[in-house]
Parts: structure tokens; C-alpha cells; sequence
């Protein structure tokens, strides 16, 4: 269990601390005085100042924070030229959305990782049998996961769609299946169902015509930048549809159901923590999309929320009121707690029904 917590604090640490480093050095580029950059949250417990900027240590050990000069309101400025408030739309802007940039970067990097040292995945012309249902014709011919179908009926096998349309068109008939096993070829045969079971098909094997490449070592972190931008995007599509269907569930009144609070994070990151640091890199890149996408949201408090105010003033032509807005933030930042601890609630209750870490992951894929 102490594995799993500092695991869970070091990877909620490295998301936070990455977004928050793209505010500090865009308000650094941009003139912004940075009052403090601090590791974990207040109260604080070590600090040093160099420069102009405290870095600090804190009591709560993950997460971290910048604080600009001149951030909420004016009564707190004592260096116009230094304050965020007093900078232009276009600087704000930058900004603001550094944040989100760092973790969208963030999430590239993990999967670039992830496939320089897993593979890359690629179409080939080898089909080869991935799961086989028990009881099935594939089972009980003898066909095993791993194997290569290389021909049905003496036709050869190169695509998946060449196995289905072929076993389809004898379904009931016996067909001759040729495999590639440790090298050998062998054959076996056996007799497609014509009404097989709900979700399985007249085989009752899955299969795939993806292999792993392996690149060249040099070649690796390109290919894996480029395959980490893809998987970035592809992730990011799958964030942003979920969050549209949570706000059309809540905006007809459904309570959403697959939603993960802080207890809920730590459960599957200890779940991916057991697969292998492979399998947790691609979890952080995972959380990190996530994070991006949640800050990028247009609600009070959030990053897109501040992205909002600058909108509404170049919409106006003047400024909202800087106390006007700090107040929305802070009343943002209240129903932003209120839901997590509404969430890390059903979180715990999942927990303590599904009996642990095992029965919340099963519950989640369901």
C-alpha cells in the first residue's frame, strides 16, 4: 500500500508540477513577476528565494502552484510593469494556456516513450490468433493463441477479412485450416457455427494483422514522437466525447456514472503500477490529456475559465472587474471541491462494495 500511495503522489506530482512550470515560464518570457513557485500545497515548510522567485516545499506533498504578482486583484500590486493583470490579452493568453500546452507535451513524451521501447504497431499480412473461446470450433479443432492462419481450403490468408469472408461462406461445412506454429506449419480442421453465441463469431476465435516493429535505435524516439502525437490526439477525442456526454447526462439529469476522483486516480494507477513502468507511463499520459483538456474547460477557476474573462473583454472592449472575477473564481474553485469530494465519496463507496482496488477496476469496465 505505501508503494501505491508515493506512486500515486509522484505521478499526480509530475502532472501538476508540468502544468504549473508552463506558467512559470511563460510568465517568466512574458515580464511576469513570479512571486513563488512551490512543491505540494501550502502551509509551507522550506523556501528559499532566488532571484525574485521563492521556491518553496510545502506540508502537502503533491501538486504544486505559481503565484503572480498581481494574478486577482489590484490592491495586491506594487510593480505594474511585473503584474499579470496589467499585462496584454494576447501575453494573459499565452500564459493561461501554457499550462495546458505542458501537459498535452507531457502526454506526447509518455507515449513517445511507451512505443520507443514497446514497438510500433503496424499492419502486416500475417492474421494471427490473439484469444479462443472455450468450446468453440477453433478450440476444439486444436488451434492455439499465437498461432498464424496462413491458408483456409488451400486459399491463402492475408488480411482479417480474407479469414472472416472465407469462414463465413462455409459456415456449417468443414474447412481445413493451415497455421504457422514455432516455425512448423500444420493443419486442422473444423466446422464454423452458423448461429454462434452473441459476440462471438463462427469460429469463435479474435484475431489480428497487427505485429510490433521494431525501428532502428536511432530512429525510435522520432517514430515514437510521431506515434505519441497520434495517441495524444486519439486520447484527447475520447476526453473531450466523454465530458460532452457528462454534461448531457447531468444537462437531462442523469448523475454520470464513469467519473474518477482523486481515490478513484489512486486505484487505477496502482492497477497500472502492477502491469510495469510501461504500462504506468502510458497511464500518466492518460491523466495528462485529461488534465489538459479538464483545465482547458471554460468554468471559473479552471484555465479555461481565466481564457473566458479575455474573451468577454476583447468581446466588451474593457476589462472585467479584476475583484468581480477573482470573486467567480473563488466561488468556481468552492463547487470544483464540492464535486470532488462528491466524486472521491462514490469513489470510496465503489471501493468498500467492490472490496478493494480488484472489485473498482472491474466495476469501471463494466
Amino acid at each position: 500500500m505505501l508503494i501505491s500511495v508515493l506512486t500515486f503522489l509522484i505521478v499526480l506530482s509530475i502532472l501538476v508540477l508540468v502544468h504549473e512550470f508552463g506558467h512559470f515560464i511563460a510568465s517568466r518570457r512574458a515580464g511576469v513577476w513570479v512571486e513563488e513557485f512551490g512543491f505540494g500545497l501550502p502551509p509551507r515548510v522550506l523556501g528559499k528565494k532566488i532571484g525574485e522567485t521563492i521556491y518553496s516545499i510545502n506540508l502537502l506533498p503533491f501538486g504544486g502552484f505559481v503565484r503572480l504578482h498581481g494574478e486577482n486583484t489590484e490592491e495586491e500590486i506594487t510593480n505594474s510593469d511585473r503584474a499579470f493583470l496589467h499585462k496584454g490579452k494576447f501575453q494573459r493568453l499565452v500564459i493561461i494556456l501554457a499550462g495546458v500546452f505542458m501537459n498535452f507535451a507531457l502526454a506526447i513524451f509518455a507515449f513517445s516513450i511507451v512505443y520507443s521501447f514497446s514497438g510500433i504497431p503496424r499492419e502486416s499480412e500475417n492474421v494471427h490468433v490473439i484469444e479462443i473461446r472455450e468450446g468453440s470450433p477453433a478450440d476444439i479443432s486444436g488451434l492455439k493463441v499465437a498461432d498464424i492462419v496462413k491458408d483456409i481450403n488451400g486459399k491463402t490468408i492475408k488480411s482479417n477479412s480474407d479469414l472472416i469472408s472465407l469462414v463465413d461462406e462455409k459456415q456449417g461445412e468443414e474447412i481445413s485450416i493451415t497455421i504457422l506454429r514455432d516455425g512448423e506449419t500444420r493443419s486442422f480442421k473444423a466446422i464454423p457455427r452458423s448461429d454462434p453465441p452473441e459476440g462471438e463469431g463462427a469460429l469463435g476465435v479474435l484475431i489480428s494483422n497487427i505485429e510490433l516493429y521494431y525501428p532502428p535505435i536511432w530512429q525510435r524516439p522520432f517514430i515514437g514522437v510521431y506515434y505519441g502525437f497520434k495517441e495524444a490526439i486519439f486520447w484527447g477525442q475520447i476526453v473531450l466525447t466523454g465530458f460532452f456526454q457528462i454534461f448531457k447526462d447531468l444537462f437531462i439529469g442523469v448523475v454520470p456514472k464513469d467519473v474518477a476522483g482523486p481515490v478513484g486516480i489512486f486505484a487505477l494507477t496502482s492497477q497500472a503500477a502492477k502491469f510495469g513502468a510501461l504500462s504506468l507511463i502510458n497511464f500518466l499520459g492518460v491523466l495528462s490529456v485529461n488534465l489538459a483538456i479538464l483545465n482547458a474547460m471554460p468554468f471559473p477557476a479552471l484555465d479555461g475559465g481565466r481564457l473566458l474573462f479575455i474573451a468577454i473583454e476583447s468581446l466588451f472592449g474593457r476589462k472585467v472587474v479584476p475583484r468581480v472575477e477573482h470573486l467567480v473564481h473563488t466561488v468556481g474553485m468552492i463547487i470544483l471541491i464540492l464535486l470532488i469530494l462528491a466524486v472521491t465519496a462514490h469513489d470510496i463507496q465503489k471501493l468498500v462494495t467492490g472490496g478493494g482496488i480488484a472489485g473498482y477496476i472491474e466495476t469501471v469496465l463494466k
